[in-house]
This record gives structure tokens, sequence and C-alpha cells, in this order.
């Protein structure tokens, strides 16, 4: 089942029918289905489709020359190139340009595809792989067929080194999609036969990473999703972490430590390198590669941008609920007794669902922002909190969001709780909202569990109360 996407593949679909050279960079975070996008597209589609290797130079210009004779077997071609030594089986291309060009003349009569999956392994093989690309793209786009795709899941090298100005090829690309997880409305999807409250968990428990979402068994309850698919020893995602880690990274287990330090409360660079027993410069590296893997997202209050007030947080909420969980229950789990875990877990799922919550919360501002369910048109949002010198306290608002008057605003409060919302939420969030001193505000409350009558009645009364419920949602 393929689900979701439409916005990607409507891209993919332009630049195919364009009939012109194209050079379209697919990238995202590992797990998140680029591959999967790739070949749903093309299915059915003249491809030569090269998925490069961890390996030498040689190693990669086998892998791409067997992938160019597939290619010639399956359309009835005769391999009439001079550039290549021939092997037992196919002819192997003396170098990577001598294979572009044979790839280049393939498409001077027909629209082809030409995807390298895992681009940075075969950059990293040569560094010259770049630049040997942007020449042959030079020489041969004007009366050229071929579309290319560069597909990579190493997000800091694809930002950097494929799209940023300093690479060979800047320029060159003529369209760039990054595939992000999927949003809670595609996991409903994903998991069609899950009520909405257990498809918002799933959607937490996995972050809405497809290949995690697969592990995910919608015939039967969340708490056995987790006894059997999340903290079992034998399952993928128990290892899934560590195992991301050691493909990714160079020192997983100071990595892992970060983590699991923010996991327990640690936020601000310093306090997170005191509990890691770090260097202040040592934790920096550790973070900033967590940031471009997606694991971790340094965060400011909204509307402000003082470095002071800058934190870290686990933006994987997969990453949130493993770090949380299973490392306090791993002599439960290790010893057998992964049934006692899971249901220890599920006392404090809807604490863990606070944040998740509000995530989807966000994620239904932006779908509604031009529907007219919205008091003004969204331009930004975020997170708030600060200090409130009425009471000397620190603050928090869910979701702070702002259109073209950047001082009119709309402070929303996100609250997935077994019991309906009362008055004292719009309130408090009243109170709170005027930390930030708008000229105009609107206010909007979302429940899991709806709202009781005297809320409902002060929100009709006061005309800039907006209440919806999730079961609307």
């Amino acid at each position: 089942m393929f689900v979701g996407r439409a916005r990607e593949l409507a891209t993919l679909e332009r630049r195919w029918k364009s009939s012109q050279f194209e050079c379209v960079v697919v990238y995202g975070r590992r797990r998140v289905g680029k591959t999967t996008l790739i070949n749903h597209f093309l299915d059915g589609r003249p491809t030569i489709f090269f998925p490069a290797i961890e390996s030498n130079m040689t190693g990669n210009l086998e892998a791409l020359s067997r992938s160019i004779a597939m290619y010639r077997s399956a359309a009835g071609g005769n391999i009439t190139d001079a550039s290549y030594t021939a092997t037992d089986s196919f002819p192997v291309y003396r170098d990577f340009a001598s294979a572009l060009d044979a790839i280049f003349e393939l498409a001077q009569r027909q629209r082809i595809a030409f995807v390298i999956d895992e681009y940075p392994y075969l950059a990293k093989a040569d560094r010259s792989v770049s630049s040997v690309l942007q020449h042959a793209i030079d020489r041969n786009k004007d009366d050229s067929r071929l579309m290319i795709i560069l597909c990579g899941s190493s997000m800091s090298f694809m930002e950097r080194q494929v799209l940023g100005y300093a690479s060979p090829l800047y320029g060159r690309r003529t369209a760039q999609i990054k595939v992000e997880p999927f949003g809670y409305t595609e996991v409903r999807e994903f998991l069609p036969r899950f009520k909405a409250e257990d498809a918002a968990i799933a959607y937490g428990l996995t972050d809405g990473i497809p290949l995690y979402l697969r592990q995910i068994d919608d015939t039967t309850s969340i708490r056995d999703n987790i006894r059997w698919n999340i903290i079992d020893p034998d399952c993928y995602l128990f290892e899934e972490p560590g195992n991301l880690l050691k493909q990714e990274l160079r020192a997983p287990a100071e990595y892992n430590t970060v983590i699991q330090a923010i996991a327990s409360g640690a936020s601000r660079s310093n306090t997170i390198a005191t509990a890691c027993h770090m260097e202040a410069s040592s934790c920096a590296t550790y973070l900033r590669n967590l940031i471009d893997l997606g694991i971790l997202y340094k965060e400011t209050p909204f509307g402000e941008s003082s470095p002071r007030k800058t934190i870290y947080r686990i933006e994987d909420s997969f990453f949130r609920f493993w770090y949380r969980y299973v490392p306090t229950n791993m002599s439960l789990i290790r010893s057998g007794n992964a049934d006692i875990a899971a249901d220890h877990i599920m006392t404090s799922i809807n604490d863990f669902m606070g944040a998740v919550f509000e995530d989807i919360c966000t994620q239904w501002l932006w779908a509604h922002n031009t529907t007219g369910a919205l008091p003004f048109l969204l331009l930004d949002a975020g997170r708030w909190w600060g200090a409130d010198p009425r009471t000397r306290s620190q603050e928090e608002i869910d979701i702070v969001a702002t259109g073209e008057n950047p001082k009119t605003m709309l402070f929303c409060e996100c609250k997935w709780r077994s019991v309906a919302v009362d008055l004292r939420q719009l309130e408090t969030l009243r109170s709170r909202a005027e930390l930030l001193h708008p000229q105009n505000s609107h206010y909007m409350l979302f429940s899991k569990n709806g709202f009781d009558e005297h809320v409902i009645a002060r929100a009709k009364q006061d005309g800039d109360v907006t209440l919806v419920d999730f079961a609307d949602m």
C-alpha cells in the first residue's frame, strides 16, 4: 500500500513531463521512504537505477555498470561502447565520466530516468564525482531527455555538498524535494483500522516514519503494540535507536549519552555537557550532528532570537518515547517481564502524548489556514515560554501564531487528557497571553475529551475563543 506523498509525486511528474533535461534532488532522513517514493513514481518508466554502495570507486563503478547493462538488456539494446572492459557477465566502464556519457547518449532518443540512490556514498568514494557530474550535465543538458534523480539520507551532506552554494552541482538542479515523515492525517490512512485516538498514539510512537509504521499492527491494542513491536527485545524497533546511531555516526556511545541527558531533562547546552561529562565544544558538535539527523532540534521562544534562551529538545517522537521508557524499564524487559513494563508505560502514555498532541494541533492549524476556520491567515507559529514577573514563575504557551500584523496573535492550549477542558484552562491561557503584549488576541483550545459547559458558555459569550474537539479534527 502506497500512502500520501501527493505533493512530491506531483513535483516529480511535472519534471518528467517537461521532456527536457532535469536534475531532481530527493533527500530526507533515513527510513522516511525516499526510495519507495522514487520507485513508485518510476514504476513502468524506463529507468537506470543505481544504488551506490559504501565501497571504493571500483566497487561503485561495477555496480553502476551492472545497472546500465540491465537497462540495455531490458530495452533490447546492443552494447557498442569502447569505454569499458568486459567481465564474465557485463561490461565495466573505465571511469564515472564514461558511464555518464553512455547514459546521456541513451537519453538522446527517449525519456530516461537515472537514479543514484544514496549519492553521498558515491561522492565519498571519489571526491571528484560531483565535479564530473557537473561537467557531464553542462556538456549534454541542452540536447538530452535525461531525468537525473540524486537521492540521499545524509541531510548535512545533501544540504551542504549537493544543494549548497559551494557545491559543483549548485545551479544544476531543477528541483529539490525534502521528504518529511508522515503527519497525523497520513498515519490515519496508513493504519485505517485504528480509531482516531489510537492512530494519534501510533503517530507519536513512530514519529510518522513509514518503516516504523510498518511495525505497528492496527488490528490489536496500543498496549500490545508497545509490548510486542517496540519493547520486545526481539523486535525490529527495540534496537533501532542504537542501530541508527551506529549507522550514521562514528561515536554512537557519546551520542547516546547526549540523547539520554536531554530525555532526562537537560535542555541547555551547558547543562547537557555537564550531564554528559563533556567539554562544551565537543558537546556542541554532537548536538549539531544530531540536529542534522533530525533527532534533535534547537528551539527559542516564539518571537525571540536570543541565544541565551536556546534549548534542545528531542524532535523525533519515536526517540523521545524510546529514551523515556526503555532505559528505565530495561531490567524488567531483559528479565522477561516486558508485560509489566508495557502496563507501566500505559499508565503515563497521556503525559507522553502532550507534546505529540501539540504537534498534531499545529498540523491542524496549517491544514485549515485557508479554510476560514481561523481568525486570520497564519504566517508563523511556534511554542513560547518565559518568566511571569507578576508571579516570578516560568510559564509556557503551547502554540503562538501570528499573521501579517505581528501584534495580532493566536494563542492555543492543547490538552491530551482524560477529562474535559474547563474554564480554568481558558483563564490561564488569557493570563499567559498578556505576557506577550498583543494588540489583538484570539484564543483556541484543543481538547482530546471535549469541553465542560462552563467553558462552552464562556466561548460563546466572549466571541474571541474557538474550541476544537479532537473528535472533530
